[in-house]
């Protein structure tokens, strides 16, 4: 136990290591701009360099870099050396405050969805001394934004952070309302459950779909698939927990808060659970977690998916964003209270997250929209795409109860008062969770589900948090003018719920009947990523972040056609993959075993004439009609290819991927996978799921 202590953490410079190497007014400045997001002194960066640079050098670092997330949803890295020259031929370990708080890495090579030319090279990465500096692989990564020329942001980190801002903005607001002005900050923070595939690596290599897609584009499902239920939860084996352990020990010493582990409900499936942390902190910590997971799988002999649905036919992996509000002096404000003016408090933010989550419901589906969860949101072990709110029994009933203006009765028949100067006092967790919900209340958080288990958690809180702050500007607005305060507020909470109650919803978000009760109640159901995305670009949407700061309208715009072009991309890679697995190693491998049947077939004939070879025949006839059927669907794969070259709108060509490329390729998956089941194992080309998901 105390070497665990005593190991974590240890590649960070973090508040202990501050505090030991800097001067005390220089750790005192550094801590405001930490804490409650005060402009750092320029003057101090030097100091706070050079401090860095002699632990890093100490923990065996012999490069920096400026560590970013660009728009392609990973990581970023430009390594300097520390090393200076001396005029005697000698070098020297140097790093200034000018190194620590600007990089120029060029900015032409990543996504800017046009607010960069090819030609116009130059970008900036721009500190972030809000997250700590870290050491990884022996280079001292320092995390920063990125930004372009002009100061557009073409990052993931500078939207979060400004939409951190706006919301700590309007929630101060709200909290001076009620007295608090000893709450000098408000910080949204998350707890990133990643949902991960462990396969065998040797298997993984003879998969040309799963090297180069993430995913299996063709493959049968296995005899056994998770029917049973026996691997969630289940005994971890062996192998299995070594990877685990290895990665805890990699996590913990980069301060990453790894808290549970298990298996998940489909067989090779996983999930890994950290403590919850400050939002942009905890973007940071899964981009590094993603990364890791990577690494350590390969030195254990395996190999990581954080693809959305790798496999057909069984669970795929998502990402549950756990999301809460929490004041510099540490109450949370999703935590019911004793008092009535606690009450009222959480009330009110309540309100304005339901409030929000329901007029900017294509926000938050458009926040997780991707080709990979494309697949998986609808499934059983996904949410829906239509976004709705859970917010429990208890809750329900308080929020009814204000509507109608009626006392709240609790279970137990026990009266809860309710009131203009009087709000309810009522308890947390006496409802059951819905698993189901794609925003569900739990106690005091709220679990967004629909997240894909590969991208990174900005985009979603990066909405989450603009669209709750536009609401808490909303209620300020009225509220900061009200002359009956607790009246006014119950008023604005009952507006709320009775205007926006169709959001709320208990039952099971996977059955058929909520998808037509949703459509009654005039919910979203965007189902595919190029049904929501024309959503980024409406007026409302454009207002709401220029508004906030969060986004300008050539930001937006730009992040539009990313995401366009994104889609269409790996649509096409996928394609041209399927073309190459099909022609290359499914044909031949087929070919050759009906070639063996027919020789078989033909001997059998000599040597015992009266025998039909009913089975060698009927085997053969099949193959060969579906190998004729596969060959046309790939052929028409192949022409509606040629044809996407055609389209000059990105919107209709994503169309064009989605209705026709993509369906294509369904069809032809379907013939292959039958086809795999009548062909000998001995022949056939790549691992099949049963071996790629029971190996491990």
């Amino acid at each position: 136990m105390n070497s665990i202590s005593e190991s974590f953490g240890k590649l960070v410079f973090n508040d202990k290591v501050m505090c030991e190497r800097l001067p005390n007014d220089v750790y005192k400045a550094l801590k405001r701009t930490i804490e409650m997001g005060k402009s750092l002194d320029r003057s101090i960066a030097d100091v706070i360099a050079n401090a860095m640079k002699d632990w890093a050098i100490e923990k065996g670092a012999t490069h920096y870099t400026h560590w970013f997330q660009p728009m392609t949803g990973v990581t970023a890295e430009k390594h300097e050396s520390f090393i200076s020259p001396k005029s005697n031929g000698a070098v020297i370990m140097e790093f200034s405050g000018k190194e620590l708080i600007k990089g120029e890495p060029d900015a032409s090579s990543f996504p800017s969805g046009g607010l960069r030319a090819t030609f116009e090279a130059r970008g900036y990465t721009a500190w972030d001394p809000t997250s700590y500096a870290f050491i990884k692989d022996n280079t001292l990564c320092i995390p920063t934004a990125f930004c372009s020329y002009g100061g557009q942001a073409l990052d993931k980190k500078t939207p979060l952070l400004r939409s951190m801002e706006a919301i700590n903005k309007q929630a101060i607001r709200i909290l001076k309302l009620f007295g608090n002005e000893d709450i000098g900050r408000v910080i949204t923070t998350v707890g990133a459950e990643q949902e991960y595939f462990l396969i065998d690596k040797e298997l993984f290599e003879k998969r040309k779909d799963l090297i180069f897609c993430g995913r299996t584009l063709f493959g049968a499902k296995p005899p056994k698939g998770q029917e049973l239920e026996d691997h969630y939860f289940g005994t971890i084996k062996p192998r299995i927990k070594a990877f685990m352990a290895d990665l805890d020990d990699e996590l913990w010493k980069l301060g990453i808060l790894a808290k549970t582990e298990h298996n998940e409900a489909a067989p090779a499936q996983h999930e890994l659970a950290p403590i919850f942390t400050t939002t942009n902190i905890a973007a940071d910590h899964n981009q590094i977690t993603m990364e890791l997971m990577k690494k350590v799988a390969q030195r254990h002999g395996m190999v990581c998916l954080l693809h959305e649905k790798p496999f057909a036919g069984v669970n795929g992996s998502g990402k549950h964003n756990n999301w809460s509000l929490t004041t510099n002096t540490g109450i949370n404000l999703l935590e019911p209270g004793d008092s009535p003016e606690e009450n009222a408090q959480f009330l009110l933010f309540l309100a304005a997250i339901i409030k929000a989550v329901d007029e900017y419901q294509d926000l938050l589906r458009l926040s997780v929209a991707s080709a990979g969860n494309d697949h998986r949101l609808g499934s059983n072990e996904a949410p829906p795409a239509i976004v709705s709110i859970f917010v429990g029994e208890e809750l329900s009933s308080v929020l009814d109860a204000i509507e109608s203006g009626n006392a709240c009765v609790r279970k137990d028949k026990q009266e809860m008062r309710i009131g203009v100067h009087v709000l309810p006092r009522f308890f947390k967790d006496t409802t059951d969770r819905n698993r189901t919900s794609p925003f569900a209340f739990t106690g005091n958080k709220f679990e967004f589900r629909m997240l894909g288990s590969s991208q990174s958690i900005s985009g979603p809180n990066t909405i989450l948090n603009t669209t709750v702050a536009e609401e808490l500007s909303q209620f300020a607005d009225i509220l900061e003018k009200s002359d009956n305060l607790h009246g006014d507020i119950l008023d604005l909470v009952r507006k709320t719920v009775t205007e926006h109650k169709r959001i709320i919803y208990h039952g099971n978000n996977y059955s058929d009947e909520w998808v037509d009760e949703a459509k009654n109640r005039g919910l979203l159901n965007l189902k595919s990523t190029v049904d929501v995305l024309p959503y980024f670009i409406a007026d409302k949407n454009v207002e709401l972040f220029t508004k906030h700061k969060v986004f300008s309208e050539s930001e937006i715009h730009s992040r539009y056609e990313i995401l366009l072009e994104n889609y269409c991309k790996v649509l096409n890679i996928e394609a041209l993959t399927m073309l190459d697995i099909a022609r290359k190693e499914i044909y031949p491998a087929v070919s050759e075993y009906i070639k063996e049947l027919s020789q078989t077939a033909l001997s059998k004939q000599q040597l015992i004439p009266d025998d039909c070879c009913e089975v060698e025949k009927s085997i053969v006839t099949k193959l060969s009609a579906l190998s004729s059927s596969l060959y046309k669907k790939i052929e028409a794969l192949s022409n509606a290819l040629l044809e996407t070259k055609n389209y000059t709108d990105l919107l209709a060509c994503a169309r064009f991927y989605k209705d026709t490329v993509l369906e294509t390729m369904q069809e032809a998956r379907v013939v292959a996978d039958e086809m795999e089941l009548l062909t000998d194992a001995r022949l056939w080309p790549f691992p099949t799921f049963s071996e790629l998901l029971f190996k491990v």
